[in-house]
């Protein structure tokens, strides 16, 4: 089972790293520890969300962005226990469920939703649709002021 904190730390040193950036550099930027960060990225420590903004910012990479990453890596990992599950129930005896298989009847009940974002898991173990919405850019955001 993958950890969220794990995923969060993954998909940063994947931001980091492709910048050619040090820890030292993101670090400074983000007004955290080095050590901290270390553990962040390692999946050590759970880095809270205003930490995690800034880790964002300081590496130029909309915090959306990372949450969509993290969201993706934790639905893959989720299908690949589910079929890992159904493999684990095949040769079974009747009235015999190994205590994997729960996933798998949630799965079986498990309908996707029409379009709607959500993606659900089937009783294939497939996922339902997926629909991608990008992250607004920041020069396109229009504020308006509550009455």
């Amino acid at each position: 089972m993958t950890l969220l904190r794990e995923a969060i730390g993954e998909s940063l040193r994947r931001a980091r790293v492709a910048q050619s950036r040090t820890l030292r550099e993101v670090s400074t930027s983000a007004r955290v520890s080095l050590g901290y960060l270390s553990e962040v990225e390692r999946g050590r420590k759970e880095a809270s969300s205003e930490l995690l903004a800034a880790i964002c910012q300081a590496l130029d990479v909309p915090l959306a962005q990372v949450l969509f990453d993290v969201s993706s890596t934790m639905a893959d990992a989720d299908k690949a226990t589910a079929l890992a599950g159904d493999k684990a129930t095949a040769g079974v005896g009747a009235g015999k469920v190994p205590a994997k298989a729960g996933l798998a009847k949630v799965a079986a009940k498990a309908t996707p939703r029409g379009g709607d974002g959500d993606v659900a898991l089937a009783a294939d173990g497939t996922f339902g649709p997926r629909i991608v919405i990008p992250a607004p850019k920041s020069d396109r955001l229009v504020l308006v002021a509550a009455k």
